[in-house]
């Protein structure tokens, strides 16, 4: 991967890094004060052991700033080791942000639902159901960092490659060569953090009972679904190995496609723009199927019985055609 992929990807994560841990910061602030109306003037934060009778509670203005300083002191401490861990470190910080803040914003979720329309902080009661729902929604945000991390370290950071600039090359017996590359955009990234976290708020919203359901039902659909599309269609990583082509999209590699060596007629480098695409994304034109994330070198193959190509936009698309070019060939001549 060449060193500008590598500091647009580490710039692009401190920046969404930096995005959620401010999101998380003022959903935990702003749920008590937007409800502050409809709630007591002290506002139950602990419960016993039987989960019934309140025995701790807050005045509205801590409620509010006690859970955003809680949050910001916990991420400044997970954040600063990891960034002076350096690059390979980053993708450790979604992997530990990700629970915690989907863990605290629901807490406070459920401690402003349980005081919601009480006339004093003795009469709220814990709701259990929302805790086991914050609970399940902590691990699977867990086992999506942890995917997350797992596949980024699973990918290599160099490749074996054929010399510069050779359209294909021979590749010595008993020798196995990858190539890997990956791009991403992102001004997408930014908007699947940006509308995720619209999600979240608007999630959080009805957990607590602050609004009406209706409208922050849509809100809540169509901000999931277009953090959902984003974040997938974001970034790109494409792979050659004796396997052939693999093309997956995507924090987690899904979905993907895949093309053997023996189903590919050929493949080359070329410089694609969106303009000449229809934009950027997944589209369709009259050079066919391209994956548009950023203007430049793109991998272009045409599989075998098809008359139009698939390109993908990703960095050194030259070096990795040689090698498909290479691995087709010597698929013939076995």
């Amino acid at each position: 991967m060449r060193d500008g992929t590598a500091t647009r990807a580490t710039t692009t994560g401190r920046a969404v890094t930096a995005l959620w841990t401010a999101g998380v910061t003022v959903v935990l602030a702003g749920m008590p004060l937007l409800a502050r109306d409809r709630l007591p003037d002290r506002l139950a934060t602990h419960w016993g052991l039987d989960g019934e009778i309140p025995d701790g509670s807050m005045p509205l203005w801590a409620a509010s700033l006690f859970p955003a300083l809680i949050w910001l002191v916990t991420a400044a401490a997970v954040i600063v080791p990891l960034l002076r861990a350096g690059p390979a470190a980053h993708p450790w910080t979604t992997a530990v942000l990700l629970p915690m803040g989907i863990v605290l914003t629901g807490a406070q979720a459920a401690v402003i639902r349980s005081n919601l329309d009480r006339a004093d902080w003795h009469e709220a009661r814990q709701p259990t159901g929302w805790v086991v729902a914050i609970l399940v929604a902590a691990v699977l945000g867990g086992v999506a960092g942890w995917l997350l991390v797992s596949r980024r370290r699973g990918t290599p950071d160099d490749t074996a490659t054929p010399d510069e600039g050779a359209p294909a090359l021979d590749i010595p017996k008993g020798r196995r060569l990858v190539w890997f590359s990956r791009s991403a955009n992102p001004w997408l990234q930014l908007l699947a953090a940006g509308t995720g976290l619209v999600a979240v708020g608007a999630l959080v919203a009805l957990v607590g009972g602050l609004a009406a359901p209706g409208g922050l039902w849509s809100l809540f659909t169509g901000c999931a679904v277009a953090s959902v599309a984003c974040a997938i269609f974001s970034s790109v990583q494409a792979r050659v190995s004796e396997r052939g082509l693999e093309v997956s999209f995507g924090p987690l590699g899904w979905p993907g496609r895949r093309w053997a060596p023996g189903d590919i007629e050929t493949a080359r480098m070329e410089v694609r723009r969106p303009a000449e695409v229809g934009g950027w994304g997944y589209r369709f034109s009259g050079l066919g199927t391209t994956v548009m994330l950023r203007a430049g070198e793109c991998l272009v193959v045409r599989p075998r019985g098809r008359r139009s190509d698939f390109a993908v936009s990703v960095d050194d698309a030259e070096r990795g055609a040689a090698l498909l070019n290479a691995l087709r060939t010597n698929g013939k001549r076995g």
